[in-house]
């Protein structure tokens, strides 16, 4: 501790003059509006609903731990010495197997993760949005861009996956996901357009607003996603992205194959998953009848989507939580190990 300075023969500080105290700051931030007050609250009573519903989980995993644990216990007190060393080499027997098959897929997985780097299909999630984002719809993204990577490292014929515009409050949230640093992925700072200068000419954005229809998935080109969590605030920002940047876009060929019951936006992880199944089975209609939610369609007819009427916000921000409620629940069945990344 640095010695003290200006004090008396005694060492007192007592005739020493005190700062004034500094006035309360003032908010000056101006009211919520009725509409914004509605927004608030409803985000509060859905993040207190999340938490409870963790919390549920959570006691409920450790209640089922006790009972399988108490029933292993029993099991052995009323078993014979001779049983109980039967049971004991058992399960250290299945417990071996089951690391042993983990082992084994985790090489194969990265056999295809490899070759997806060196030979596949390059997509990118860009998210260079933090900035337009709140907490909550950041929180909400990070958790779309982790089961991105669980999906594509479980799938057959993955993806090459890139992260760019990784930065700012983006960059410490996903830096807090178990593992990160070593996902195997490419992981830029820069936007995509400095990051993949040299091959501006083959970067196609993927916006609902553009003209262009997908037909196919060319190994040539570089398909970015949005990485963007507005509840619709933000209408066409990706379109007016790619266009002041001079590169290509399309759309999803969503209306040849169904019916939407609600407006075309999809997640980013929902975005993700059509393309990986598209990879994995070259047939638009099995990718999107696979990952698009029942909820979100109405048949089989295709659609002409310019004569879609446009949803209420209130419609919009409803969708937007049901894709979250969707996203939560599967990740029940996606969360994996990190992979180790040499990237």
């Amino acid at each position: 501790m640095a010695a003290a300075t200006g004090n008396d023969d005694n060492g007192c500080f007592d005739n020493q003059p005190k700062p004034e105290s500094e006035p309360a700051p003032v908010n000056l931030s101006p009211p919520l509006s009725k509409n914004a007050q509605k927004k608030q609250l409803k985000q509060q009573r859905y993040e207190a609903k999340k938490a409870e519903k963790k919390a549920q989980e959570k006691e409920q995993k450790r209640k089922e731990g006790e009972r399988k644990l108490k029933e292993w216990e029993e099991t052995l007190a009323n078993a014979t010495e001779e049983e109980r060393l039967k049971l004991i080499e058992s399960r250290k027997s299945l417990r071996k197997e089951r690391m042993e098959k983990r082992s084994e897929e985790k090489e194969k997985k990265m056999e295809r993760l490899n070759r997806a780097k060196e030979i596949g299909q390059k997509i990118v999630v860009d998210v260079d949005f933090a900035h337009l984002m709140s907490e909550s719809e950041i929180s909400s993204l990070v958790q779309q861009i982790m089961y991105c990577y669980a999906v594509n490292g479980r799938s057959t014929s993955p993806c090459h996956l890139w992260l760019t515009g990784v930065q700012g409050k983006m960059s410490t949230e996903l830096d807090k996901l178990p593992g990160f640093e070593k996902w195997f992925i490419e992981k830029e700072s820069r936007c995509y357009i400095e990051a993949m200068a040299d091959q501006k000419d083959h970067l196609v954005y993927l916006t609902a607003d553009s003209e262009t229809v997908l037909d196919d998935l060319d190994l040539k080109h570089i398909y970015i996603i949005g990485g963007l969590v507005d509840r619709n605030r933000f209408k066409g920002i990706t379109m007016t992205k790619a266009q002041e940047q001079g590169i290509k876009t399309a759309k999803l060929p969503i209306g040849e194959y169904m019916k939407m019951s609600s407006s075309q936006v999809l997640t980013v992880n929902q975005v993700l998953e059509i393309l990986v199944k598209f990879l994995e089975t070259r047939d638009w209609k099995t990718a999107f009848f696979t990952v698009i939610p029942q909820r979100k369609r109405t048949g089989l007819d295709p659609v002409d989507c310019s004569k879609l009427e446009p949803l209420s916000e209130e419609h919009l921000e409803e969708e937007a939580e049901a894709d979250e409620s969707d996203l939560l629940e599967r990740k029940k069945v996606c969360v994996e190990v990190p992979l180790e990344s040499s990237s």
